[in-house]
């Protein structure tokens, strides 16, 4: 006997959190609908900015009181297997959607409930879709993507708020889709074409701190499922090193993001992650170990005269001079030219006339059909 009206099946798990997180949402509804919003700001429960364009706005919607905020958070929170209480005030979640979810108690949060959600595209961002927006030119494109091909170790490095993850998702397309792919991360956003990937995402221990798997724990063990590229969120402890040393033990085209300014403080901020694991190494091991395993880093920018989020810089790694300093060669640099009559900042991204150690390797492998647009970097 069914409990089910004829021609009525039952919901998913995933539908009825999708239509539980609706209801709860409710009042922030239309900003998680409209494809021109990137991110909704609640500072508390009747206090709400939208961010599009990269310009921030303030809105007239509110939640009916700081319960129902809360409840909407509880709500989010059961949905992804996490908790949010007195003991565990902060939450990092994901919408149905992939979009990610912050969410702060009071008093930590000292104006009451604090909600933030970083929305992303459907299917996420393409290279073309980053071309079109000016946040990348087309010959960095393209060499990207080559780069990507010749199992190039990248580096996606930049401030909050850049697009680190948007362009993450964009370059880890070129991976070829005969690839198997591991993809960790600690909160789940990524989406990526290819048929042949696995994602894995860190777990919160629970309140008696028993089956928490975090970064570290994930990509020591992604080493052990047969991977053709491991791609990583975002690094940020003692996983770093596990990292840089499998990519020096033949685990090459790794992708991954991190926290920083500029290419060199990428680079430094990598060897301190490293020396954050509980393996004790010298800093000039760190340091000789970062140079020989990272190839490229991709500098983002996010400028707040206009909004935008761009590369502002590729750069080449090559290795350490006699001083044990970082080599590094900028390959693309951003070029300005004023602002356009609408308030757009003029921007271009193109080659600074240096080639990368590795020019010869597309015609030498056969990848000349690929190359369009980034000729005059290759040789």
């Amino acid at each position: 006997m069914s409990f089910f009206p004829e021609g009525l099946l039952p919901m998913t798990r995933a539908q009825i959190f999708e239509s539980s997180v609706d209801y709860f949402l409710s009042p922030i509804g239309p900003f998680l609908e409209d494809p021109e919003v990137t991110e909704i700001m609640v500072n508390r429960f009747d206090q709400i900015y939208v961010e599009r364009a990269g310009r921030l706005h303030k809105t007239n919607a509110s939640f009916e009181s700081e319960d129902a905020l809360l409840s909407a958070i509880h709500n989010v929170a059961q949905w992804v297997g996490r908790r949010i209480n007195f003991e565990n005030p902060i939450l990092d979640a994901r919408l149905p959607d992939g979009s990610r979810v912050n969410a702060v108690l009071p008093p930590g949060a000292r104006q009451g409930v604090c909600l933030t959600i970083r929305k992303f595209k459907r299917g996420g961002l393409t290279m073309t879709d980053l071309v079109n927006y000016g946040s990348v030119s087309e010959s960095a494109r393209e060499f990207l993507e080559l780069c990507v091909r010749l199992h190039k170790n990248i580096v996606l490095s930049g401030g909050t708020g850049t697009g680190k993850t948007s362009l993450l998702g964009a370059v880890s397309s070129a991976v070829p889709f005969d690839e198997r792919v591991i993809v960790i991360e600690d909160t789940a956003e990524l989406r990526l074409p290819q048929e042949h990937v696995v994602y894995l995402e860190v777990q919160r221990p629970d309140q008696y701190g028993r089956g928490g798997l975090g970064i570290r724990d994930l990509f020591v063990t992604s080493l052990r499922m047969r991977p053709d590229r491991i791609i990583v969120g975002e690094v940020r402890g003692g996983e770093a090193l596990d990292m840089i040393q499998a990519m020096l033990s033949g685990h090459s085209g790794s992708l991954t993001t991190v926290h920083a300014n500029a290419a060199r403080d990428a680079l430094v901020r990598l060897e301190t992650l490293s020396m954050m694991s509980d393996v004790s190494i010298p800093v000039y091991v760190a340091r000789a170990q970062v140079a020989a395993a990272m190839h490229l880093i991709v500098q983002l920018s996010r400028f707040s005269e206009d909004g935008s989020r761009r590369v502002t810089q590729i750069s080449e790694v090559r290795g350490l001079d006699k001083d044990d300093q970082y080599v590094i060669v900028d390959l693309y640099k951003s070029r300005f030219a004023g602002k356009s009559d609408d308030g757009k900042l003029q921007v271009s991204l193109e080659p600074t006339g240096e080639l990368p150690t590795f020019a010869e390797e597309p015609r030498g492998l056969g990848m000349d059909r690929y190359i369009q647009h980034s000729a005059a970097m290759w040789k």
